[in-house]
């Protein structure tokens, strides 16, 4: 069927195109009077007419869309962050236009490129390593749109940050140590190598504290599927067999790690006791449940997009960094370590 369009609506309701223009847009300067008003509402409705959202923004230069980067799509920490954009910029009357890099910065470069292009407000960035490039943040600050990034290393952005992982670390190491365990591993599956760090380095540095030796405090690298995690895991139990409690970089691996431990023919915690990072909607529901440390990534989405609405209200306001807290949940993936023949 054939679209309706405006001058269908002017004729179902009697008045003229123009009329049904001002009803729509609404500017301040023409006065619709209330039987007008009611007419042209009423052949909207009857016609199912809907406004072109590609003209609207080409003739006012803006659109209410707001781009979003994330940086992968595979990961459920980052569509619970997307579950709290999208509430926001709904809310606030915006349609969300959705990108991801794969976990790849130069397809990051190309996707920020291809957003800014777009007729977007703004934009949000979820980003693949700790700092955009420099070239792309003059590129993005030329645009003169705002942005809001999470972990933000720009003083002109608009910022949520502060997930506290060195501290959340240290109380997650303590528990293991409280629990008696001396041999430990550490899943580091990254997409670069100088992602995690503030997690690996504070695990080892709370190692050291406690006079673990260095040979008794692996690390395993690998990539960021489950898949990876899940044959990182074999070879630590291949290598390191004395391993009593296995710290992952995020829950979406630790899913992998304890596949592993039981089709090696062991038990979690029984045998071996494994914590990470994030609390997915699904950490609750493994078996064992997982201990892991909370960051609330939906929070996080929703303070990313009211900073930004906030800021497209009012351009004049000073660039600001809101701090989210990190906490460790202890479930049932934890427990005293067993005794074990090194």
């Amino acid at each position: 069927m054939k679209r309706p369009t405006q001058a269908d609506v002017a004729r179902a309701a009697g008045v003229s195109r123009a009329t049904v223009s001002y009803v729509l847009n609404q500017p301040e300067n023409i006065s619709i009077s209330d039987t007008t008003r009611t007419r042209v509402l009423k052949a909207i409705e009857q016609l199912g007419y809907q406004p072109d959202a590609r003209a609207v923004s080409l003739r006012s230069g803006t659109s209410k869309t707001i781009g979003l980067l994330i940086p992968d799509t595979h990961n459920p920490h980052y569509w619970q962050m997307v579950e709290g954009i999208e509430e926001e910029t709904r809310a606030a009357g915006y349609d969300l236009l959705l990108a991801h890099s794969s976990l790849n910065q130069t397809r990051e470069d190309y996707c920020i490129q291809a957003l800014t292009q777009r007729t977007i407000s703004g934009l949000i960035i979820i980003k693949t390593g700790q700092s955009l490039k420099p070239e792309t943040i003059e590129k993005l600050l030329k645009t003169g749109r705002p942005i809001a990034e999470l972990l933000s290393q720009t003083p002109e952005f608009d910022s949520v940050t502060g997930r506290a992982y060195q501290q959340t670390t240290k109380e997650l190491m303590a528990h293991l140590l409280a629990l008696g365990h001396k041999h430990f591993a550490f899943i580091h599956g990254v997409a670069l190598p100088e992602l995690g760090t503030n997690r690996l380095r504070t695990y080892q540095k709370s190692l050291q504290e406690a006079g673990i030796p260095e040979q008794q405090a692996h690390v395993e690298s690998c990539g960021t599927t489950t898949e990876e995690g899940y044959k990182a895991t074999l070879r630590v139990l291949k290598t390191h067999p004395e391993t009593t409690a296995i710290v992952v970089i995020n829950d979406l691996l630790a899913i992998g790690v304890i596949r592993a431990i039981y089709d090696a023919g062991l038990r979690v915690p029984d045998d071996i006791s494994v914590a990470s990072y994030d609390d997915i909607d699904s950490s609750n529901y493994l078996v064992p449940r997982l201990t892991t440390v909370r960051t609330d990534a939906k929070a996080e989405g929703k303070l990313l997009t009211q900073l930004l609405i906030e800021r497209l209200n009012n351009p004049a306001l000073p660039a600001r960094t809101v701090a989210l807290s990190a906490r460790l949940v202890i479930r049932e993936s934890t427990g005293p370590a067993p005794t074990k023949t090194p």
